[in-house]
């Protein structure tokens, strides 16, 4: 059971980062899964490994004491998280700080709420990640400054916990235990995992490929490596076993999953193809109000806001930084490249403006006779496809529309001109908006005429309907 504990707590950052690197990201609700996965069960598993090592250290505890341990600490817990979340949001909006005592603030917070639930006999873990579920879903001063010196303050416990695995490791004693240990990698991976996957997610609508993805990516990461010191710092017989047996899991994990991650992704087509990096983006908060902040960026030359002087409406351009001089949008007027333009937008909004300042790659335009022979919309499904053409789609792909077969199955960003066979035809991108396929032209074979199968009443309503939808989009 100990073991079980120490190994069972998952690294979605560690996939996430994998995927990224590949250029890919996964879909949202594959991505979801994960994060919440990820984020509730190191509580648990902290818990859990905390539980077990105080019963073999101290061996008196009964099943149903332990059972109503577990209810009162985690009840507890969840309490002090949600009051002390809840007090931190209030005191950043209503406490005036330095500007940068902010993160400093939100640390401190965090380690008070941990003590206090601790010296209370609730889960100070599952306390201190309700407390940071709130603190950062809600509105409050210095977010983002807030969140950079966390996401570091992260990365820098990372190391810690990869160079406390190679001061505590000793290889000679690792080998005794290698054989073992490789065995409790491969079940994890190959049998308890799967089948805990998918019992967990029989009662939602997962298909079998996001299922599956699900159940290879458990990768185990820094959390298995805190837990698994533990029992060597309390000082249990064998603890050093524990600690040996979870270092091979980590090792065999990385290597095996971590490896294969991208390629399971695509193979799955469980990844999209990922948007280039958003633009510099400056954020600074307004005092004495939530509602809005200033948002600042560099125009770039092919960005669109450059090239087609578009902004959205809840946007309000204040100001332009030009060689070191700040003027009015008015003043500026025509902006261009290489200014800086702030302006008023609200913050969770903010992100949205991205697109309008990223720089913009320039595609050369493709030939207008290769675009195909009929235009159809990005939301027509590959079944109405195949009724209509009398071409052959798997049944797993029947509800997918076109747009999102360009996702699965492009490997890039899609670009007008991109094209993907389906079956005998083949299918062209001819316009793009927001990052998908809005627009597909059906080129259909050189060498054969159109198949024209004899069609239901259905179906030549749903082909008229389409001769009038290419008709509107040609014209």
């Amino acid at each position: 059971l100990l073991v079980g504990a120490v190994v069972g707590s998952t690294d979605a950052a560690a996939v996430f980062l994998l995927v990224h690197s590949q250029g890919l990201r996964l879909r949202p609700r594959v991505g979801a899964t994960l994060e919440v996965e990820s984020g509730t069960n190191d509580p648990f598993a902290i818990f859990l490994t905390l539980m077990l090592v105080e019963f073999l250290s101290i061996g008196q505890s009964s099943a149903a004491h332990i059972a109503l341990q577990f209810v009162r600490e985690s009840a507890l817990g969840m309490l002090f998280g949600a009051v002390g979340g809840w007090l931190v949001v209030l005191a950043l909006n209503r406490i005036s700080l330095p500007q940068g005592l902010h993160a400093p603030f939100v640390t401190t917070a965090a380690l008070v709420i941990f003590g206090v639930s601790q010296i209370s006999h609730a889960s100070g873990f599952l306390a201190v990640y309700l407390a940071g579920m709130i603190i950062g879903n809600r509105p409050t001063r210095a977010h983002n400054s807030v969140v950079a010196f966390l996401d570091a303050a992260t990365w820098l416990a990372q190391i810690v916990m990869f160079v406390l695995l190679g001061l505590l490791v000793s290889p000679e004693r690792t080998l005794a235990t290698v054989l073992p240990a490789v065995a409790v990698a491969l079940v994890l991976m190959l049998v308890a995992r799967p089948v805990a996957v998918f019992l967990c997610l029989a009662p939602f609508p997962f298909n079998w490929r996001e299922r599956t993805f699900i159940a290879w990516v458990g990768l185990r990461g820094a959390v298995a490596i805190f837990l698994a010191s533990i029992p060597m710092l309390v000082g249990l017989p064998n603890a050093q076993v524990y600690f040996d047996v979870a270092f091979v899991v980590v090792i065999i994990s990385l290597l095996l999953q971590g490896w294969t991650l991208a390629a399971a992704a695509r193979r799955l087509h469980v990844a999209l193809p990922r948007a280039d990096r958003g633009p510099r983006r400056v954020e600074l908060d307004l005092p004495g109000q939530l509602e809005q902040q200033l948002v600042g960026y560099p125009v770039r030359a092919n960005s669109l806001f450059l090239k087609r002087g578009l902004i959205p409406s809840w946007s309000k351009p204040t100001l332009v930084i030009r060689d070191e001089k700040i003027l009015s949008p008015t003043e500026a007027e025509p902006v261009v490249k290489g200014d800086y333009l702030y302006l008023l937008a609200p913050p969770e909004k903010a992100e949205a403006l991205d697109r309008f300042f990223v720089d913009m790659p320039v595609v050369p335009a493709p030939d207008p006779h290769l675009l195909g022979d009929f235009m159809m919309p990005g939301d027509v499904t590959l079944k109405d496809v195949a009724d209509i053409y009398g071409v052959t789609v798997a049944p797993s792909d029947a509800h997918l529309t076109l747009a999102d077969y360009f996702d699965i199955h492009l490997d890039h960003a899609p670009r007008v001109g991109a094209t993907l066979p389906l079956d005998s035809i083949v299918l062209v991108a001819r316009s793009i908006g927001g990052n998908r396929v809005n627009v597909v032209g059906l080129r259909l074979p050189e060498d054969e005429e159109p198949p024209a199968p004899e069609l239901t009443r259905a179906a030549a309503a749903r082909r008229k309907l389409s001769r009038i939808g290419t008709r509107l989009l040609g014209s």
